[in-house]
């Protein structure tokens, strides 16, 4: 078993002695595999607010990366900063690299990006909801020009992984429920041929078993289709399961990574984020105690 934890401005690298420190140029796979790599990028709001410190992170080809962490750790910054999104909201990549299939990516516009293969999901659905399911789907194919018979193929292959939306092809996006809306989300993406899909946060707002058959699709669709997923996930432990390989952020940082397996039987990974503990239940008193252990915090 083999994690790399990292150390930053007096993090404490002392980590259980399940987890293995390895040289900062480790990663998900050797560079020649990776479709996307994040080189030390460092992303501010607003010309002051730094919310990304230096991080890096691959995802190889045909594989489903995690980053994984709690609200406000700089999952969705981290995507925005790779689909060329972070202008919208006043923000910028001001350190760093971001290579995808093998060229650098800063000053491609998301548009272009878009028909090179990057597609993100984004946080909270974002259906055009006055559209009707069918619609949405044939947004997905706007900057294609493959002709109209490669399009409807993409559309009846969305319909296949997606037996749902064909059943409501016709009813209004805003009408339908939260679960539908994920897979219309997740169907618009695969309408543009996405050789890669950021997906931010797709178990928000979902009842457990909708949660569970959607990272069933996504899954289908990484191993049948070879798409490769950057997942943004709170949800750790449905996260781990289904991903190759797994980045823990905290406070803009990448405190842990290694392969999935690895992460979800390190001690404290079970402890912080899946809610087990070889010391059993926790009593209030030893709350002071459980946020001392959390070590790889500054």
């Amino acid at each position: 078993m083999q994690l790399r934890t990292r150390s930053h401005h007096g993090l404490a690298t002392k980590m259980s002695s399940s987890a293995q420190v390895v040289g900062e140029n480790a990663g998900a796979s050797e560079g020649a595999g990776n479709l996307l790599s994040v080189n030390n990028i460092e992303v501010i709001y607003d010309h002051v607010i730094l919310v990304l410190k230096g991080v890096s992170l691959e995802v190889p080809k045909g594989k489903i990366v995690a980053i994984l962490g709690a609200n406000g750790a700089g999952k969705t910054t981290t995507l925005k900063a790779i689909s060329n999104l972070l202008h919208a909201e006043r923000g910028e990549v001001t350190k760093g690299s971001i290579e995808y299939d093998g060229q650098h990516v800063q000053a491609s516009s998301p548009n272009d990006l878009v028909k090179r293969g990057v597609i993100q999901v984004m946080e909270g659905r974002h259906c055009f909801e006055h559209l009707t399911i069918e619609e949405n789907l044939l947004t997905g194919a706007y900057t294609r020009s493959d002709g109209s018979a490669a399009i409807d193929a993409s559309l009846e292959k969305v319909y296949a992984y997606f037996p749902r939306l064909k059943e409501r092809r016709t009813s209004q996006a805003g009408y339908t429920s939260g679960g539908e809306q994920q897979m219309c989300a997740i169907g618009r993406a695969l309408m543009s041929n996405p050789k890669m899909i950021l997906l931010d946060e797709p178990s928000m707002g979902l009842a457990p078993q909708l949660v569970e058959e959607i990272f069933e699709i996504v899954n289908e669709l990484n191993k049948k289709e070879g798409v490769s997923i950057l997942l943004a996930e709170q949800n750790t432990n449905i996260a781990l399961r289904y991903a190759d390989y797994g980045y823990i952020l905290e406070n803009g940082r990448v405190v842990m990574d290694g392969p999935a397996s690895s992460l979800r039987e390190n001690e404290d990974v079970k402890e912080f984020y899946l809610g087990l503990s070889t010391a059993g239940r926790k009593s209030f008193r030893d709350v002071k105690h459980y946020r001392r252990r959390k070590r790889w915090l500054g």
